[in-house]
C-alpha cells in the first residue's frame, strides 16, 4: 500500500505547526500541489500553545488608533540582537505583518484584540482559542479545501538532490510501521519547529544546564529538519538560543505545560520580588521579570535558585493582584484567588518545589540553603525596603515588599522554554544556504528552523514576533517555493 497519493508533488513541506501550514496553504494558493507531514498523531506543534502574533500597521491597531514606527522596531530588534539579526530579514517581516494579519483573518482566524506585554510595545495581535484554533479551525481546513495532501505519522528522512545540489525529492517514513518511500519533488520547506526536545542537541549547541531546563512545548521539536539539511551540506548557523521566560516549577508528576496557567508558578517564578540562590544570597535586581527572557538569563547565572513570598505578599495578591503575569494564561494584574488553595495543594502532595515555614531559619533549613546567610540576606532586604531603596542593585520601590509575615513560602526555580531559535541560514526569501554560503535550490526553511530573527535572547518587548514570524515565513516560503518549481517547469 502506497505511503501517499502521488509519487510526485511540486512541494513536500514538513511539519504542520504554524510555520509549515502556512507554507502549504500559501504554496497552494499559487497553484502548486502539496503534501504535508506531520510526525506526530495530531497536527499542529508548540504553535497550537501561542497567544497571538506580531504585527505593525495591521487594520486592528488602526481600529484603536495604536502606532507603532516599523522602522524603529527594526532598529530596536536588530540592536537587542547586537546585530547578529538580519536586517533584511526584518524589514520584509515588518512590512508584510500587518498583510499577514489580513490573510489569516481571510482563512477564518478571529482576534480578540492589540495589546502589549510587560513595559513593552502593543504589537501582540491576541486571537481567539490560542493558536489551536487557527491552525485547526481556519488554516488546516483551508489547506484540505485547495487540495493540500496531509499525512500524519510520517515524517521525512532523508533529502535528495542532484549534482547541483537542487532538490529532487524526500524519503519520508512512517512512524508506525517504519515503511518508507521516496517522493519526487522539487521543493522542500522545513518547518519542524527547532530542536528544545532533543537533549543530545541542546548539550551540544547551547550552553544551558538541561537538568534545570523545563520545555514548554508540543515534544516534537528535535531538530529534524535541521539535521536533515545539515546531512544535505547546508550551514549550521544560529543556533545556541532558546527562548526562555523566566522561573518555572518544575513537577515531576504532570506534563510541564500544565503549569501555564497556574498561579502559583506564576506568584513563585515571575514576580518581581525575593530571589535567592544556593548560597542564600540576593544576586540580581528581580525586576527583571518584565523582560522574561532576561529572566532566564540571570537565573542561569546561579546554579540554583529560590523565589520567597510571606504569608502576607500571598494574601495582598489575592486582594489585588499579582505585579507581573504570564502571558494570557495568567494575566498582569490579575487577583490571585486560586494561589492560596494552589500552593497548600502542593504542600499537601509533597511537590519537591515547594516549601512551608513559620521562621525563616527552618524555611532555609528545608530548602537547604545557609540559615545564617539567608536570614542576613533578608535583614538587608526588609531594612532596604523600609527604607525604599535597594541598596544592592537599585530596584524600583515599588517592588521592595517585605518578607516579614509567617508563614514564608519558598519555591525552587526551573527555567521555563518554549522553543530554540535558528539553525539554518536562509535569505530574505527563506531559501536554505549551504556551508560555502550559496543557495540550496529549492530548500527553503521556515520558523524556529530559519536563523535570522534574533541573538543569543528573545525579544519580548515586541511580543509575538516568534509566531508572528512563523506564519509569515511559512507563507514566505510556500510562496517563494511554488514560483521556484514554475520556474523549473517553464525551463524544461
Amino acid at each position: 500500500m502506497s505511503l501517499t497519493q502521488n509519487t510526485a508533488y511540486d512541494l513536500v513541506v514538513v511539519g504542520t505547526g504554524a510555520a509549515g501550514t502556512s507554507a502549504a496553504l500559501a504554496a497552494a494558493e499559487n497553484g502548486a500541489t502539496v503534501l504535508l507531514l506531520e510526525k506526530g498523531r495530531h497536527t499542529g506543534g508548540s504553535s497550537n500553545y501561542t497567544e497571538g502574533l506580531f504585527a505593525v500597521d495591521s487594520y486592528l491597531q488602526k481600529e484603536q488608533g495604536i502606532h507603532v514606527s516599523g522602522t524603529e522596531v527594526l532598529k530596536e530588534e536588530v540592536g537587542y540582537s547586537k546585530f547578529r539579526a538580519d536586517s533584511r530579514i526584518w524589514r520584509q517581516y515588518i512590512d508584510h505583518s500587518a498583510d499577514t494579519v489580513e490573510w489569516l483573518k481571510d482563512q477564518g482566524v478571529e482576534y480578540e484584540g492589540v495589546q502589549a506585554m510587560g513595559a513593552g510595545e502593543a504589537t501582540w495581535h491576541i486571537y481567539k482559542g490560542m493558536g489551536n484554533a487557527v491552525l485547526h479551525d481556519a488554516l488546516l481546513p483551508q489547506t484540505e479545501k485547495r487540495g493540500v495532501e496531509v499525512l500524519t505519522q510520517t515524517q521525512a528522512v532523508a533529502l535528495k538532490q542532484d549534482a547541483n545540489h537542487a532538490i529532487t525529492g524526500v524519503t519520508i517514513e512512517n512512524v508506525a510501521t517504519q515503511e518508507t518511500a521516496t517522493i519526487a519533488t522539487r521543493a522542500v520547506v522545513l518547518a519542524t519547529g527547532g530542536y528544545l526536545n532533543n537533549a543530545k542537541l541542546m548539550k551540544k549547541l547551547t550552553h544551558y544546564d538541561t537538568d534545570r531546563l523545563v520545555p514548554v512545548s508540543s515534544g516534537k521539536g528535535t531538530g529534524d529538519g535541521l539535521t536533515m539539511a545539515w546531512d544535505a551540506g547546508a550551514k549550521s548557523y544560529g543556533t545556541g538560543m532558546a527562548m526562555l521566560f523566566g522561573g518555572y516549577l518544575k513537577d515531576p508528576d504532570e506534563p510541564s505545560f500544565k503549569m501555564m496557567p497556574s498561579q502559583m508558578n506564576t506568584a513563585a517564578g515571575q514576580q518581581p520580588l525575593l530571589w535567592v540562590n544556593g548560597d542564600g544570597e540576593r544576586f540580581v535586581d528581580e525586576s527583571v521579570v518584565y523582560n522574561f527572557s532576561y529572566a532566564g538569563n540571570a537565573l542561569y547565572t546561579q546554579d540554583q535558585v529560590f523565589s520567597i513570598l510571606d504569608q502576607a505578599t500571598v494574601d495582598r495578591m489575592a486582594k489585588d493582584g499579582n505585579f507581573m503575569g504570564l502571558g494570557v494564561y495568567v494575566k498582569r494584574g490579575e487577583k490571585m484567588d486560586k494561589l492560596q488553595a494552589e500552593m497548600d495543594q502542593a504542600l499537601a502532595a509533597k511537590k519537591p518545589f515547594i516549601f512551608k515555614a513559620d521562621s525563616l531559619e527552618d524555611l532555609a533549613a528545608q530548602m537547604n540553603l545557609p540559615v545564617d546567610q539567608l536570614t542576613q540576606t533578608i535583614d538587608q532586604y526588609n531594612q532596604d525596603c523600609a527604607n525604599g531603596t535597594d541598596s544592592l542593585f537599585g530596584k524600583d520601590a515599588d517592588y521592595l515588599v517585605p518578607v516579614a509575615q509567617g508563614p514564608f513560602y519558598g519555591f525552587k526555580l526551573n527555567v521555563g522554554a518554549f522553543c530554540t531559535m535558528g539553525g539554518l541560514q536562509v535569505t530574505p526569501d527563506n531559501q536554505v544556504l549551504d556551508t560555502a554560503g550559496q543557495v540550496m535550490p529549492g530548500l527553503y526553511a521556515a520558523g524556529n528552523d530559519a536563523a535570522g530573527l534574533a541573538g543569543d535572547t528573545y525579544g519580548p518587548n515586541m511580543p509575538g514576533t516568534c509566531v508572528g514570524y512563523a506564519f509569515y515565513s511559512g507563507r514566505n516560503s510556500g510562496t517563494h517555493a511554488a514560483k521556484y518549481v514554475q520556474s523549473q517547469n517553464v525551463t524544461e
